[in-house]
């Protein structure tokens, strides 16, 4: 008998494969590329429960209301110039330091095993990224990651909402689709809050990466339209 992975919005697989791409891309710079998506997206949102699609459809309602530019000036002040709104998961666990060049390497490992390469420049941990990963490459693998950094998806939200910013019911709808957060994970969360992440300036090549360049670059499931 399958074990299903344990969620709190109780999704199935297909399921959980579709609200993360969905995510995903919502997490990708608001282009005109995404904008032109968004009627294929409400199609795909509408198949999901509600405590994944009530939190996504006001992300895709905001998209469709916002002027273009305005949306791309918020995503830039958003995620580019507030730390702890960062997409970049190991940064909330490891900062800029030596330890997050090797956690990098994990992320690239799990990506190579599934038969997935990164372009050239990308930093594997980019939230979306990761979530379409999971989504079209390696669902249990893609969950574990994003497990494995839990924390810092719980302080993403938590830093997303304080800002009252509308991409925080993105956060939402990727947290129903994982277990709660047990005792030690919130230990995680506010100590995070407290100190932040580790200092210790060092580079990351050969990772470098444009933060503002980033989003989903797997084949993605045509049934979706993501992103190649």
């Amino acid at each position: 008998m399958k074990i299903r992975p344990v969620n709190k919005a109780g999704l199935t697989d297909t399921e959980l494969a579709t609200a993360w791409q969905v995510a995903s891309l919502l997490l990708g710079y608001p282009d005109e590329e995404l904008l032109g998506r968004l009627p294929l997206l409400r199609r795909a949102v509408a198949s999901l429960p509600p405590p994944v699609a009530e939190p996504l459809g006001r992300v895709l309602d905001h998209l469709d209301a916002a002027p273009p530019r305005e949306l791309a000036a918020d995503y830039v002040a958003t995620f580019d110039h507030r730390k702890r709104c960062c997409l970049y998961l190991t940064y909330y666990a490891y900062g800029d330091t030596r330890k997050r060049g090797m956690a990098l390497v994990r992320f690239k490992q799990a990506y190579q095993a599934a038969g997935l390469d990164l372009d050239e420049g990308e930093l594997p941990d980019h939230l979306a990224v990761v979530l379409e990963f999971a989504a079209t490459g390696d669902l249990a693998q893609g969950r574990r990651l994003l497990l494995e950094h839990r924390a810092g998806l719980e302080l993403l939200r938590l830093s997303l909402t304080e800002s009252g910013s509308p991409w925080k019911a993105v956060l939402d709808a990727v947290t129903a689709t994982l277990p709660p957060l047990t005792g030690r994970g919130e230990e995680a969360v506010a100590r995070l809050i407290a100190e932040g992440p580790p200092e210790e300036e060092v580079g990351l090549a050969p990772y470098g990466a444009d933060a503002t360049a980033m989003g989903p670059v797997f084949l993605p499931d045509p049934a979706i339209g993501g992103r190649s």
